[in-house]
């Protein structure tokens, strides 16, 4: 009855089938057709809808569970984490959580829990594990489902032996920033790197995969077309290439979530590695977010030159320092307005 933007409950209305705040401006209902409920998702479940004047599903409270929902999924990467269960733990509707959770770090909850997964096969199959047991030591609950969801960009058994009998196609072009090389598999973009010669670039490919059968596929070189869009503005060939769901980003769920921080800073600005552990919710680990940018193996389509050190240095760079700095006064003169 008076609106208390405070209240922790939730109302809806038989005659509308809506639900509400507490404080919401609608007309007041008759008692009769109100129901109470303790969250959204109760009221959800119930067969209500939400209003879309108080957006009661709408939350911007610092408290909201994400990070209690996030170490439940890397507590249980092992077994089934139902979207509607973990929607209960966060007490809100599962197209909250998702669009939340999303949000925040940049993935569902399910493709959190299968980077877990790929991330525990990765490390079990270059400890030396049998691919049986790396499998299922990752919670795969089959075989099957292990080389379906690893992540890998390749079976398990050819990424255990360094891609051996994987067909990966590569294509290398120069460019105003050096040689570069894409590498990729029929399942997305697994390499992409800067070199000063197309000897080098070529032979950091076959480090990397060092038993691939690799073949030059000049088709590819469209996506070093992507890249450059990414420093120099899209252009009308790489738009549809640049496409996030086509790269193959293959790490730790830390990683994961620091390249997909990457990927959100906008085309000449930077970031110093103590902000994006920031943003990333752990002020602590600015060491972690330089090991994450140090291990990307998809330049510029993931960003870390965007990254720098405190006061602006440009500190270490994978493939260069001076690239960097190059890089940067790109982007940062495409950034400028025109007249």
């Amino acid at each position: 009855m008076a609106r208390d933007r405070a209240a922790r409950f939730f109302y809806a209305v038989t005659s509308t089938g809506i639900f509400c705040r507490p404080n919401c401006a609608s007309r007041r209902p008759l008692k009769s057709n109100v129901r109470f409920f303790a969250s959204a998702f109760q009221a959800r479940e119930a067969g209500f809808r939400p209003c879309l004047r108080c957006q009661p599903e709408a939350t911007t409270a610092p408290d909201f569970p994400l990070e209690k929902i996030r170490t439940h999924i890397e507590a249980n990467f092992d077994r089934p984490l139902p979207l509607v269960m973990l929607a209960r733990l966060a007490d809100c509707s599962p197209f909250t959580l998702q669009r939340l959770f999303k949000r925040q770090f940049g993935v569902s909850p399910l493709q959190y829990q299968r980077a877990l997964r790929a991330s525990r096969l990765r490390g079990s199959l270059k400890g030396g594990a049998s691919v049986t047991t790396a499998i299922y030591d990752a919670g795969f609950g089959s075989s099957s489902r292990g080389y379906a969801g690893a992540q890998l960009g390749m079976t398990p058994v050819r990424f255990a032996a360094g891609g051996c009998g994987e067909e990966i196609g590569f294509a290398a072009t120069a460019s105003a920033f050096g040689w570069i090389i894409v590498g990729a598999t029929q399942r997305g973009l697994c390499w992409l790197a800067l070199a000063a010669t197309k000897a080098e670039a070529e032979a950091s490919l076959r480090n990397e995969f060092p038993a691939a059968s690799l073949h030059s596929d000049a088709a590819l070189s469209q996506w070093v077309d992507a890249a450059l869009a990414v420093v120099n503005g899209p252009t009308n060939s790489s738009k549809e290439l640049a496409a996030p769901q086509v790269l193959d980003l293959r790490g730790t769920e830390f990683q994961l979530r620091v390249w997909q921080a990457l990927r959100e800073i906008p085309r000449g600005e930077t970031r110093s590695y103590s902000q994006l552990a920031k943003e990333l919710g752990n002020a602590k680990a600015t060491r972690a977010v330089a090991r994450a940018c140090a291990m990307n193996r998809v330049a510029l389509m993931v960003p870390c030159h965007r990254v720098v050190g405190v006061g602006g240095s440009l500190t270490g760079y994978r493939w260069g320092v001076e690239r960097k700095r190059q890089l940067l006064n790109a982007e940062a003169a495409e950034s400028e307005p025109r007249t």
